[in-house]
């Protein structure tokens, strides 16, 4: 029998966050809010300089756009309120808050799952369909490639939302994490979770396997293309033109891997919540230093407004 509406709706969640090493606090306070500004300016100014850049409009750095629009907002719905739960006595969150947050940060996680897979794609052809790159990679593809990874993860996220508000609770219900998650939710609920747990279970089985082997797949033709090159020159370039891509496939799809194999105890909930850290916090700040340290295009584009704005004053 399940519990009544209203027990859901009254129902409040405190997320504990850092709250076990309270001499902690103020630095981690600092240090987040160091890496969430350079996140913000790294990925804003990543969007601008491609739309500025004429020579940025190509599909790759639309792509990369869109992942620096993902990066942003992820960031942005998990470091406001873990920014705010440092220095806040009252870690409190509403069901409705706590759902919304979830949705939300579910939504651009698994989008950008799928952008890293599209740009995997996006380099098989520019490698090993050079001449043909902007007729096989045409605009109509790219925007519908971009406009399946949104729906898709609007998509996954909402079937798990909408399980989600039928869970029921019973009162204060404490989640140790800094963000809510839907298997905390689960663990709390004195529903029956075992329909909401499969379906968690295939749709990030799915979206896992899927995208990691459309990557895998993408790299074994563009390595095969590459070694049968028989310039050094040109395959120092392709190369040089994936490495950025392979460095933040790694460590995205890493960490979330890691957090997966690491065994549910109580040894294991600080590692988890750094591991939790690195993928929402940490990887969208570093996304766009990966592609800005490694590409001359967009290097010299920041140089030229550096240089535009030291001469207008």
């Amino acid at each position: 029998m399940l519990v009544p509406e209203r027990n859901r709706s009254t129902a409040t969640f405190t997320l504990l966050g850092f709250s076990d090493c309270p001499e902690l606090q103020l630095p981690l306070f600092l240090v987040f809010l160091a890496i969430y500004s350079v996140t913000v300016v790294g990925n804003l100014g990543m969007i601008v300089i491609i739309k500025i850049n004429p020579k940025l409009h190509i599909p790759m750095y639309f792509f990369l756009s869109h992942l620096s629009f993902v990066d942003f907002c992820s960031s942005s719905i998990i470091a406001a309120k873990m920014l705010g739960n440092l220095v806040a006595e009252d870690r409190s969150i509403s069901f409705l808050g706590c759902v919304v947050q979830f949705f939300l940060f579910c939504t651009f996680v698994v989008t950008e799952i799928f952008l890293l897979a599209v740009m995997a794609y996006d380099r098989l052809v520019a490698i090993c369909n050079s001449l043909l790159y902007t007729v096989a990679m045409s605009q109509r593809l790219c925007v519908m490639l971009v406009s399946g990874s949104y729906t898709w993860g609007v998509g996954c996220s909402l079937m798990l939302t909408c399980f989600a508000l039928k869970l029921s609770f019973h009162g204060s219900n404490t989640i140790s994490h800094f963000l809510c998650e839907f298997s905390s939710l689960l663990s709390l609920s004195c529903s029956d979770t075992s329909l909401s747990l499969l379906l968690l279970f295939i749709f990030a089985t799915f979206n896992m396997v899927s995208t990691l082997l459309i990557i895998l797949t993408s790299y074994v033709f563009i390595v095969v293309t590459i070694l049968k090159m028989s310039s050094a020159s040109g395959r120092c370039k392709a190369f040089s033109t994936c490495a950025s891509h392979l460095t933040a496939i790694t460590i995205f799809h890493g960490t979330i891997l890691f957090l997966y194999c690491v065994p549910n105890s109580k040894n294991s909930r600080h590692t988890i919540k750094v591991a939790s850290v690195f993928y929402t916090v940490v990887i969208p700040m570093l996304n766009p230093l990966i592609y800005s340290l490694r590409n001359k295009d967009v290097k010299n584009t920041v140089s030229k407004l550096m240089d535009t704005r030291v001469f207008s004053h």
